[in-house]
């Protein structure tokens, strides 16, 4: 996210980075375990044996995860029971979840651009409606198109904190 510089006021590094948004999102999805459960749910896959079994993941790690997923308001509990069994749960993603979509289609977007495995990338992201593929796609407020060479400002806003 290259920027130039605000060139009125404070510097950027001038402020406390733990209150960039990035930063807070990061406290959630920044490992891996966090970003495949929320893909896997997007996909689909909504009970934890088959969460486990998807991602091959320790069942101690999904738990962790699952649970600040569900803390953090991206992930609900349903109860669900299989007949003849206990009464067990599965996962579905909040509307603050399904906001994560275009955060996982840029990652698969650019993972098939710079890291796509030796056959290329391995899925496509498709609408239903038409089948042409879908992309993460970046306007400004006013319809402009912003690309990887597009110039940005940040602009500090009341949440943004001095460092110190």
């Amino acid at each position: 996210m290259e920027s130039k510089p605000s060139t009125s006021g404070p510097a950027m590094a001038d402020y406390d980075s733990g209150t960039c948004s990035i930063a807070r999102t990061a406290q959630i999805l920044g490992d891996r375990w966090s970003v495949l459960v929320v893909r896997d749910l997007f996909n689909g896959v909504r009970r934890f044996d088959a969460l486990q079994k998807h991602l091959g993941v320790a069942r101690d790690v999904l738990t962790k995860r699952l649970a600040l997923l569900v803390d953090e308001g991206l992930v609900a509990k349903r109860p669900y029971r299989p007949e003849g069994e206990r009464a067990r749960h599965e996962y579905v993603l909040t509307p603050a979840g399904r906001d994560l979509r275009t955060v996982m289609v840029a990652l698969m977007d650019w993972g098939d651009a710079h890291r796509p495995g030796q056959d290329g990338p391995p899925m496509s992201l498709r609408h239903r409606d038409c089948g042409a593929e879908i992309h993460a796609h970046l306007t400004c407020s006013a319809g402009h198109e912003i690309d990887p060479t597009t110039r940005a400002e940040l602009v500090a806003l009341p949440g943004a904190k001095l460092a110190g």
